[in-house]
């Protein structure tokens, strides 16, 4: 199996999206390296980066389902780094 290290930026706007986000980080918590959350009080955002190293498709669905919450926006930066396991 090929998986590949990503970065997966995470905003968000509407904090009734938190608790279905943390259930999908639970639910994908196989393929996290580390997550990193920073609450941005001044402008009632959080801003929260998420390191993966899984299959391209994993983290693609993943981040699809994040920044398909509502209030929530996702992008991800995949790394050349790949390992064939």
């Amino acid at each position: 199996m090929e998986t590949r290290v990503a970065i997966i930026g995470i905003i968000v706007e509407d904090k009734s999206s938190v608790e279905e986000l943390n259930r999908l980080l639970s639910e994908y918590g196989d393929f996290i390296i580390g997550r990193m959350g920073l609450p941005y009080r001044e402008r009632g955002i959080n801003i929260i980066s998420i390191a993966v190293d899984a299959p391209q498709d994993v983290i693609a669905a993943l981040s699809g389902k994040i920044g398909n919450l509502p209030g929530v926006s996702a992008k991800t930066a995949y790394s050349n780094v790949v390992s064939h396991e």
